[in-house]
């Protein structure tokens, strides 16, 4: 059952539709983002460990962060690609066992860590080694994070990009890139996933550049918390916080 729902995540990856990916943080969050339409359930990292009460960057335990992923797994029947950072200090194959057993078909994993960019051949061999663990078992979103953490040019993100799929990644993630004309750039080689954010171009405009995947990042569960920061406001105030 695994492959078969990698293979349903990695055939909706295409140039002429793009798999659109808003960001759950919880159980109810996917159920919702199910309910909507959605055929794929995708976590984000940063809005999971606020969640669970750590901050973004690895601070999440591992078994926190990939219980919270089987929880959501089992609250869905569609499925679910899982942020997994860097992997939480977990070698390749016990990163692959353990995300394999929660049920998810897909993981992102990012090449930069607290200490900056990782060297591109030691992500790329880091890469290698998950696709030899999980085999097709697993959808992987390489992120290249050379817009914010390193020199911010299409030449970079296109060497890494390639090397990231010669090692066995399905998309890459050049997250932080907005540019269109950038994302033409990239889109037209390699297959990859855009962050939609304000000032990135629409959903339509994405589409027709080719980009293949576009995610949301912590952006729905920021808007999320801030009206539900007004909301409890609002009861402290003694309005109607309905109204």
């Amino acid at each position: 059952m695994t492959t078969e729902t990698a293979t349903r995540l990695r055939d909706l990856h295409t140039r002429t539709s793009p798999l659109i990916l808003p960001n759950v943080w919880d159980a109810a969050s996917a159920g919702a983002v199910e309910a909507a339409g959605f055929p794929v359930v995708a976590t984000g990292s940063s809005a999971m460990a606020a969640v669970l009460g750590y901050e973004d960057g690895e601070h999440t335990p591992p078994g926190e962060m990939l219980a919270a992923v089987a929880r959501i797994v089992r609250a869905v029947g569609v499925p679910v690609t899982a942020d997994m950072e860097r992997g939480y200090g977990l070698k390749p194959a016990e990163l692959v066992e353990r995300l394999l057993e929660t049920g998810a078909s897909g993981c992102n994993l990012e090449d930069s860590g607290r200490d900056g960019l990782i060297d591109r051949e030691e992500q790329a061999d880091f890469l290698s080694a998950v696709r030899a663990a999980a085999g097709a078992d697993l959808v992987v979103n390489a992120r290249v994070d050379t817009y914010i953490a390193g020199d911010r040019t299409t030449a970079d993100a296109l060497i890494r990009g390639r090397r990231y799929l010669e090692a066995g990644a399905d998309c890459v993630y050049p997250i932080g890139l907005a540019d269109a004309e950038e994302i033409g750039a990239l889109a037209a080689q390699l297959p990859i996933n855009v962050l939609f954010r304000p000032g990135a171009p629409s959903l339509d405009e994405l589409a027709a550049l080719g980009v293949v995947r576009v995610s949301y990042g912590h952006g729905l569960h920021q808007a999320a918390h801030t009206y539900a920061e007004r909301l409890f406001a609002a009861v402290r105030e003694g309005r109607n916080p309905y109204q």
